[in-house]
């Protein structure tokens, strides 16, 4: 009776796998499973980047009071590649890519 889980987990999956962006940088295709590092490599520097740093709160259990536990860097690097393709916005959270998108 598992098979049928199985395959309604991965059938939900589907959308989460195909909503993943990709753009090409040169002779190398660029996505969300890469690293920075990787990234930077194939695609050289962003057009532009921001960051910013936000705090990570936590309940305490005692007397509810939000005390923070760290810190969170959230950076957006956008690749401008030309006049005949949309701009790339890569967002990086704490130094992993999360997302690749066109931008709008």
């Amino acid at each position: 009776m598992k098979t049928p889980s199985v395959l309604a987990a991965a059938l939900l999956m589907l959308p989460l796998a195909a909503s993943a962006e990709t753009f090409r940088c040169g002779n190398w295709l660029a996505s969300s499973d890469m690293s920075v590092d990787e990234l930077v490599k194939k695609c050289g520097e962003p057009t532009t980047r921001t960051s910013k740093t936000e705090d990570v709160l936590v309940r305490n259990r005692d007397n509810g009071l939000m005390l923070k536990a760290g810190e969170t860097v959230t950076e957006t690097w956008t690749y401008d590649r030309g006049s005949q393709a949309a701009p790339m916005v890569v967002t990086i959270i704490d130094g992993r890519i999360k997302s690749i998108e066109r931008q709008k």
